[in-house]
């Protein structure tokens, strides 16, 4: 029965309730030739329990069903034909007694192939939630505490941002950003409260416009300069496209879901989900590649493992805007573009004057899809610390599995390969006015506004002087 239950799960997640593949995620024969490797590699991520010898083992029962099968096809065609030949002979007798094996072979092969089908989903079901497999240079760690501060392949293109944006020095203890925005009363957490509970805000006024401001500001650098295109994505997906940029099945608990008919459509919790599966199911030319997307829309995320964790003002919020870039690569470039998206989203918090450092998250921290991400955290002077603004991840081929999304190059005659996927925050645009108005706050309770702001605030230089 459980592992009914797990088959129908599996199937609610593919695009056309077809026979589970168990190519997808990882590739099961890879991790039998190297099952010691795979052993070592997952070894290293927090909180994963799977083992080579435990998947093989469900292989191994499925491969065994697999051979049964072909064993039981073989003799029912073999069956068949002498049937055929018992009637030439007009031998009732032999031939009656032949088509009653022939049914029960019926019987045995299409319980085999139930059989095989459920143990196929069980599979695919225990492949579903491994994590990604690090690479190498990604720092060992149990938390947060393991990340490394990161400095560029060369050592400088980090810090070079640093040393032209230093932290800022006040003459007066800064504000933390909901004392800024509560003091020119353009942040409203309790009206918010009033219409959705707590994790909300109503941001008006000033505030409302440099939010908004900061968000066209982002998506109008990576387009003209970096070179996205900008999508308007749907905010309500599928149970597949979740499952193909790693949401499901593991982390349904952190989602919002609405009811569509006889399923559901779940809202967005980023973008990254949208923009990314716009090439599944698909197989892409060379040509096409690198595809660089990128989208300004609405997040929303239950936060159901953050429990206490900053629940005052706007930094763990239940509805947020964020930009997010996602690049479609070869497996040859994947690297090189994922350092690319990193320069793009430092050129947000450089051009606004914001001080920051890119972290290298270990093996304790990484996000569930990533093979190596880099976190940028800035500078948040009212609460003395760096926090989170934007994580750039590169997955290698694991989304393109969930999703099959490929690509074929030119003159080519082998098999299409999965593309690599890569997404970034572009960035969070409810922290980064976080960092501007804690940033950029005056003693008298006015915020300056960032030059490469003010052509959206109407050229206004302050906001809250009055």
């Amino acid at each position: 029965m459980a592992s009914q239950v797990r088959h129908e799960l599996v199937l609610a997640y593919t695009n056309q309730r077809r026979a589970v593949s168990v190519t997808a995620m990882f590739d099961i024969k890879w991790i039998r030739a190297n099952a010691d490797a795979f052993d070592a590699a997952i070894s290293r991520r927090k909180g994963s329990s799977a083992s080579a010898a435990d998947l093989l083992a469900i292989d191994d029962r499925r491969r065994d069903i697999i051979t049964r099968l072909n064993e039981a096809q073989e003799q029912r065609n073999t069956l068949s034909k002498q049937i055929g030949q018992a009637k030439i002979q007009k031998d009732e007798a032999k031939a009656t007694a032949l088509m009653a094996e022939v049914a029960w072979l019926k019987d045995f092969i299409s319980q085999g192939e139930a059989d095989e089908r459920i143990v196929e989903a069980e599979l695919y079901a225990a492949l579903s939630v491994i994590p990604n497999l690090v690479f190498d240079d990604v720092p060992d760690g149990a938390d947060e505490a393991g990340n490394a501060e990161y400095f560029g392949r060369n050592g400088t293109a980090a810090t070079a941002a640093l040393q032209r944006t230093p932290k800022p020095s006040f003459a007066f203890a800064p504000k933390k950003h909901y004392e800024v925005g509560v003091a020119v009363r353009e942040m409203d957490f309790e009206a918010a409260a009033k219409l959705s509970g707590s994790r909300f805000v109503a941001l008006k006024g000033q505030v409302a416009r440099l939010e908004r401001g900061l968000g066209q500001f982002m998506l109008d650098l990576h387009t003209t300069e970096h070179g996205y295109l900008e999508v308007q994505p749907p905010l309500l997906v599928r149970d597949e496209a979740l499952f193909g940029t790693n949401q499901l099945p593991k982390f349904e608990a952190d989602l919002f879901f609405a009811p569509h008919g006889d399923s559901r459509l779940a809202l967005i919790p980023t973008a990254e989900v949208p923009l990314t599966n716009m090439v599944r199911e698909s197989i892409l030319s060379e040509e096409e590649l690198p595809l660089r997307m990128t989208a300004l829309t609405p997040c929303f995320r239950s936060e159901a493992g953050s429990a206490g964790r900053d629940t005052r003002g706007m930094l763990r919020q239940h509805q947020f805007n964020k930009v997010e870039m996602v690049s479609i690569t070869t497996p040859e470039t994947s690297s090189d573009e994922h350092e690319r998206m990193l320069t793009c989203a430092e050129a947000v918090l450089q051009k606004l004057g914001l001080h920051y450092r890119v972290m290298n998250l270990c093996t304790g921290d990484i996000g569930f899809g990533a093979k190596k991400t880099y976190d940028l955290e800035v500078w948040l002077p009212g609460q003395n610390i760096y926090r989170e603004i934007s994580s750039v991840s590169v997955c290698g081929d694991f989304q393109a599995r969930r999703m099959d999304a490929r690509f074929r190059s030119a003159g080519e005659k082998q098999a299409p390969r999965f593309v690599h996927t890569l997404n970034g925050s572009g960035t969070a645009v409810g922290r980064c006015l976080i960092a501007v108005l804690e940033n950029y706050q005056q003693e008298d309770g006015s915020v300056l506004v960032p030059d490469v702001l003010q052509p959206y605030m109407g050229g206004l230089k302050s906001i809250g002087a009055n």
